[in-house]
C-alpha cells in the first residue's frame, strides 16, 4: 500500500490497543504504543531509501528482506528498544506486542497488490503479488479517516476501528471474488492461456489484464465483466543473442527482469550502435508503457549508458540516457 494508508492503519492499531488494560490504564504507556504502532506500520517500508542510490537497486530490493519473515521480528523489536530508550515505557512485552501486530499488518496487505513482496523469504524466495487492491485504495484509505474522524469527536477508537476492519475484511472478499471472476472470464476466452496477469485499477469494476498463450500476448482492459483489447503481439522469449545477452549484464536490465513477469524486448540499430528495450506491458497507461529499461551499447557491445524506471515522455528518457563520449 502507499505511505499514506500504512500511516493511518498505524493510527488504527494503536486506537485498537486501547483494548489492552496494559496500555489503557496508563497514558505514557497508550502514547508509546501509538508511536509504535505508527512507526511499525510503515518500517517495512524504509528501504524505500534505496532509491537514492539508482532505480536497479530500488527494484531489486524494495518489499524484499525487509518485509521477509525475520524482518517481522526484526522491526517491532528495533522500534521497542528506540521508544524505550526516548519515552517512559512501563511494558516492553506489550508495546513490542503491538508493534508486531503493525509491521504484519503492512506485510500482509502488501500482498494484494500488484506488486507484491517477498513476505516468505527466506523459505520462500519468490514475489507474492495476489493482484487484487491497488497500491492505493480509495475505499481502504477513505474508511480509516472516517475512523479517525469518529475517534476525534468522541467514539470509542477500539471499537470503531474493529468495526471499520471487519468492513474492510468484507471489502478484501468481494475483491477477491470480483478477481476470480475476472480470471475465469478469462480463461474461457482464452484456453489455452500459460499466464494470466491482472492488475486492479482504482476502479471497482475495472481491471489491466495480460494474457500470454505459447505465441501471442494480449494487452487488455476488463471492465464490468467485458474484455477490451488494445494490443497483440507475438510472444517472443529472449533469444541466445550476442546483443541482448551483452545488455543483459547490465544492472539496470537485470533489475527488471528480476522483477517483470510480462515485457517485450526490442534490439535496434542506431549511430552509436545498438539500443535494447524492454517494456513491462502491465502498467499500460493512456496507450503508453511506462515502465521500462532500456540499454544503449557500442557497435563492439559495450554499455554506454542505461535506465530502467516509469518514463512518461521522451524527453525525460533522453536526459537519463545522455552519453557524452568519452575523450
Amino acid at each position: 500500500m502507499d505511505t499514506g494508508t500504512h500511516i493511518v492503519m498505524g493510527i488504527a492499531i494503536g486506537g485498537i490497543a486501547t483494548l489492552d488494560p496494559v496500555v489503557s490504564s496508563n497514558p505514557a504507556m497508550t502514547q508509546a504504543v501509538m508511536a509504535g504502532a505508527i512507526i511499525g506500520s510503515h518500517a517495512p517500508d524504509f528501504d524505500t531509501v534505496l532509491k537514492l542510490k539508482n532505480n536497479a537497486v530500488y527494484i531489486r530490493n524494495h518489499r524484499g528482506v525487509t518485509h521477509s519473515i525475520p524482518f517481522l521480528f526484526v522491526w517491532p523489536t528495533v522500534i521497542t528498544l528506540f521508544l524505550s530508550l526516548i519515552m517512559p515505557v512501563t511494558n516492553v512485552l506489550h508495546l513490542w506486542l503491538w508493534c508486531l501486530l503493525a509491521v504484519s499488518l503492512h506485510v500482509f496487505v502488501d500482498i494484494f497488490n500488484a506488486y507484491g513482496t517477498k513476505a516468505l523469504a527466506p523459505i520462500k524466495d519468490k514475489w507474492i503479488a495476489l493482484g487484487i487492491i491497488s497500491i492505493f485504495d480509495p475505499f481502504i484509505f477513505t474508511a480509516h479517516i472516517i475512523g479517525i474522524i469518529f475517534w476525534r469527536y468522541g467514539a470509542d477508537p477500539a471499537w470503531t476501528f474493529l468495526w471499520m476492519y471487519a468492513v474492510i475484511v468484507a471489502y478484501y472478499v468481494w475483491r477477491i471474488r470480483a478477481r476470480r471472476l475476472v480470471y475465469h472470464l478469462l480463461k474461457k476466452e482464452h484456453p489455452d492461456a500459460t499466464h494470466i496477469f491482472i492488475s486492479p485499477t482504482y476502479s471497482w469494476y475495472s481491471w489491466h489484464v495480460v494474457i500470454r498463450t505459447k505465441e501471442k500476448m494480449y494487452v487488455a482492459r476488463v471492465k464490468n465483466y467485458r474484455i477490451r483489447y488494445y494490443e497483440t503481439y507475438p510472444f517472443e522469449p529472449i533469444p541466445d543473442h550476442p546483443i541482448i545477452n551483452a545488455a543483459k549484464k547490465d544492472a539496470n536490465l537485470e533489475a527488471f527482469l528480476s522483477f517483470s513477469p510480462a515485457y517485450r524486448w526490442q534490439v535496434t540499430t542506431e549511430e552509436h550502435g545498438y539500443t535494447v528495450k524492454f517494456v513491462d506491458l502491465r502498467y499500460r497507461s493512456k496507450g503508453h508503457y511506462p515502465f521500462i529499461a532500456i540499454v544503449r551499447l557500442d557497435e563492439e557491445k559495450n554499455i554506454l549508458s542505461s535506465y530502467t524506471g516509469w518514463i512518461y515522455n521522451n524527453d525525460t528518457l533522453q536526459r537519463k540516457l545522455e552519453y557524452i563520449p568519452q575523450a
